[in-house]
């Protein structure tokens, strides 16, 4: 386990004993869904790009709730709660758009199409999570009952990048485009299979329904930006390729469930 990952895990199990001391109730749960990587494969804002590269994440959560056992009420011990997530996604990639589908049949467009790649992605982090128009406790007592929310964090993440071209040699200038081929952030091309350590940022909104006293379901939209472009292993030398500008980022679509643990 790389360094960063340890010292989060470690943050976050410090946390979560220290105030499990002081009597706070505390959540644990599961979720899963599809998950969309946007990065350099692709076309950007095209359908087919986004439905393409969509991949699928599991994680397990885990709920600090500052309302529970607390005898001093006030506005946010009733509406917010602390989140932690161990998560993985895998994502498949391949180019879509205007330029793949270019006729005549060109080089350029053979390229583009015969490459590929696969990200896996392990991220490690926590939340703050605000529910705006429904108390806790209130929430807590309603069966049937829905909270909306929203949520920041942060995470660390690990991922492992593989990429190649289904017409061999991705060094080659008959098999890759020249953008992919000049160098790019200390590396000897625009393309590189490889792991890593990165951080990100993230936002959600989701939905918590109550189904019985202990246990809630959950729909969830999570937005996540990190802070490299080297996710899904392409990163054309962005001083050369202005049209490349933006980092790597993610999309979930999560359903969970989750269940209230009795100390």
């Amino acid at each position: 386990m790389s360094k960063p990952l340890f010292f989060t895990l470690l943050a976050l199990f410090g946390i979560s004993t220290a105030i499990s001391a002081q009597g706070l109730a505390q959540e644990i749960g599961i979720y899963a869904g599809p998950v969309t990587l946007q990065s350099d494969f692709g076309e950007r804002h095209n359908f087919d790009t986004n439905v393409g590269n969509t991949g699928f994440g599991v994680g397990i959560m885990h709920f600090i709730n500052f309302s529970a056992n607390n005898n001093r009420e006030n506005y946010f011990t009733e509406h917010f709660k602390v989140r932690s997530d161990l998560s993985f996604s895998r994502t498949t990639l391949k180019h879509f758009g205007e330029w793949v589908e270019r006729k005549p049949n060109g080089l350029f467009a053979q390229q583009l199409r015969n490459m590929h790649a696969s990200t896996n992605l392990i991220g490690l982090g926590g939340q703050i999570e605000f529910s705006p128009f429904m108390k806790i406790h209130d929430f807590e007592n309603t069966i049937r009952g829905f909270s909306p929310y929203g949520a920041v964090g942060f995470q660390v993440s690990y991922y492992s990048t593989k990429i190649g071209s289904n017409l061999g040699d991705m060094t080659f200038p008959n098999v890759t485009p020249g953008k992919y081929l000049t160098p790019s952030d200390g590396r000897a091309h625009g393309f590189s299979s490889e792991n890593g350590v990165v951080l990100s940022a993230t936002a959600a909104v989701g939905v918590h329904y109550k189904i019985t006293t202990m246990s809630d379901l959950m729909f969830e939209t999570r937005f996540q930006m990190y802070n490299s472009d080297w996710i899904d292993g392409l990163n054309p030398n962005k001083d050369i390729y202005k049209e490349n500008k933006s980092n790597d980022w993610q999309v979930w679509f999560n359903f969970g469930y989750i269940y209230y643990l009795e100390f």
